[in-house]
């Protein structure tokens, strides 16, 4: 059965279970992303756990999950499942938000609607025109008497997901270069323009601890590095991680695997002590694209191509230069490696902390983190002790995020 419910309106769900749709037209000019919100009876969140996103897509009541947003055609579904059964203690409310991240307003949004399905029950949910808004309440789920009910909203704020956060009582602190002020769960990097800017508090390597990040979602050709916040870019179906030098020694790399059941896995055309050789993991997830050797011309490449899955957490590249090269100094030789999603954007790290030192065998300029809303690059630069042929190791940190740990793993075979 369908039903219409008209802004403003409310209505009881046939079923505490079920699933939420947003769905609009995909034009190259707007960027749609859905949070959730779960609140007390004062309309506040409890705190960080009280946000569902992109990088923090699961409550962990299961009330609330969020689904990785797909195209159908010509259309962008966002979906949303929610079970008010599990709703957690103090908590009565979920507010379902959008955000237009490219900052253009939700007047060139087309076709946009929401539809509720409980059991074979469908309620459809269509705004009136919007303007300058770039934040919207599309509904709250919401319980009564022990009843699920849905309310349609609509409402729209002009400062986004400023004006979201601080309606829900989360946090905010001011940006730099007086950009706007994000929540402590929220990211966003001042260099090409604003976009996807949810993520939860990480720690993501032992050098490198960060309590609150500020991230965008970038486009075009970007440098990063050490100490700068990550960036966001599209995940598309093919990333490519190349790392180029200058001609005169025989790097290597490699990539280390983190995936979802907490296995770190080692793609290298050479092994380590206990790992052997492997140069293809997960059918092409993760691939080495060969070793290139010491043949001629000024500059040199590798590459691991990424095609990244839903099992893999996070990919980290390592850049590597046996003792038995007897030359290899990372500052020398201007190791840098380049995150190619092969539609527009790019990402540089360069080794430009490096010494002159060639009894350094090993940097891991930084690590890719794979979420549903994008591919998150941290510029690490971490370089391995002096005469250390070990490699570095992986470990879920303890806000969620893989951190990268140097001279942990096992020893390199000599080439």
């Amino acid at each position: 059965m369908n039903q219409f419910l008209q802004m403003g309106a409310n209505t009881a769900l046939s079923s505490p279970k079920g699933n939420i749709t947003v769905s609009h037209e995909i034009s190259n000019s707007i960027d749609i992303s859905l949070t959730a919100f779960l609140l007390t009876d004062s309309d506040k969140v409890q705190g960080d756990s009280g946000i569902i996103f992109y990088n923090q897509p699961t409550s962990s009541s299961g009330v609330a999950t969020l689904i990785p947003a797909e195209r159908v055609g010509n259309t962008k579904v966002h979906k949303i499942n929610f079970d008010m059964s599990k709703v957690p203690v103090g908590i009565t409310k979920i507010a379902i938000t959008l955000t237009e991240d490219n900052s253009t307003g939700f007047s060139n949004v087309k076709n946009l609607k929401a539809e509720i399905c409980t059991d074979h029950n469908i309620i459809q949910l269509t705004p009136s025109s919007f303007k300058n808004e770039n934040g919207i309440v599309v509904l709250e789920l919401y319980l009564r008497n022990g009843q699920t009910k849905v309310r349609s909203i609509w409402r729209g704020f002009d400062s986004g997901l400023e004006g979201l956060c601080k309606n829900y009582g989360v946090e905010v602190e001011p940006d730099e270069q007086n950009k706007p002020s994000e929540p402590k769960t929220i990211q966003k990097q001042t260099q090409k323009e604003p976009d996807k800017t949810l993520t939860g508090p990480a720690n993501y390597n032992s050098q490198n601890t960060l309590s609150t990040i500020s991230l965008e979602k970038v486009k075009g050709k970007i440098s990063l590095e050490k100490g700068q916040k990550p960036v966001i870019i599209e995940k598309t179906p093919e990333i490519t991680a190349t790392v180029s030098w200058k001609t005169g020694t025989d790097y290597d790399i490699y990539a280390l695997v983190y995936t979802k059941n907490g296995k770190q896995i080692d793609v290298a055309m050479f092994g380590a002590e206990g790992t052997p050789p492997l140069y293809r993991f997960g059918n092409g997830a993760v691939e080495h694209m060969g070793d290139i050797g010491r043949s001629g011309g000024s500059k040199k490449t590798e590459i691991i191509k990424l095609r990244l899955t839903n099992e893999i957490l996070a990919v980290v590249p390592v850049v590597y230069s046996a003792q038995s090269n007897g030359t290899g100094s990372f500052y020398r030789y201007k190791v840098s490696m380049s995150i190619d999603n092969h539609n527009g954007t790019s990402v540089t790290i360069s080794s430009k902390n490096a010494n002159n030192n060639d009894r350094i065998y090993t940097c891991v300029p930084g690590i890719l983190h794979n979420t549903p809303g994008g591919v998150i690059i941290s510029p690490l630069e971490l370089y391995s002790k002096p005469n250390s042929e070990n490699r570095p190791k992986l470990k879920m940190g303890s806000s969620n995020m893989v951190e990268v740990i140097m001279d942990k793993g096992p020893k390199n075979d000599y080439k």
